[in-house]
């Protein structure tokens, strides 16, 4: 499958392992989240860079003692309307995870203005869509709701659009 990344065609050299099986000796390989937790000790002193599939169900804090040493995090999006994958990214970037953070599944064009937002940077993108509608819907937003953390350079932030000339208002006031 091809992947996208900086609006880039790349081909995917990551060893896709199954929770089972054998491993090769060295390599870059992605394993699922159970098989990291199950092997850990193992997979830490491959050669090699190592990556993890992690689910929707699973939280991005269940990684955070391995994030100084994964390369990649895979978060799926099983379905078009299914967003967990949203806040997992988020909360991955946060937590200080800089490494390669890539969506998988039903990846569409019309979502990868805001899968960039929240920090996903590869894309598993199929063969569904040509490479120019990625392109073109790279370039289609130039305003982002997110504040701060994750901005490419060329969007600016809705709330600074909209108020120019006011100091950002930190904290709503409660009604009544």
């Amino acid at each position: 499958m091809p992947l996208l990344k900086n609006n880039t065609l790349i081909s995917d050299t990551w060893i896709h392992a199954g929770v089972d099986g054998e491993l090769p000796n060295a390599g870059d390989v992605i394993v699922p989240f159970v098989r990291l937790l199950k092997e850990w000790e193992s997979l830490s002193q491959r050669d090699g860079k190592l990556g993890v599939e992690l689910g929707n169900v699973d939280r991005a804090e269940a990684l955070s003692m391995f994030l100084p040493r994964l390369s990649a995090v895979i978060l799926p999006f099983p379905a078009f309307n299914d967003g967990r994958a949203y806040s997992i990214a988020r909360q991955l970037r946060e937590m200080g995870y800089r490494g390669e953070l890539r969506a998988t599944g039903n990846v569409l064009p019309d979502q990868l203005q805001l899968m960039l937002q929240v920090g996903f940077d590869t894309f598993d993108i199929g063969e569904r869509f040509p490479l120019s509608t990625w392109q073109q819907a790279s370039k289609q937003m130039s305003l982002a709701y997110q504040r701060g953390l994750f901005r490419r350079g060329s969007e600016a932030e809705i709330w600074t659009e909209r108020h120019t000339d006011a100091e950002p208002w930190l904290e709503q006031p409660h009604a009544g």
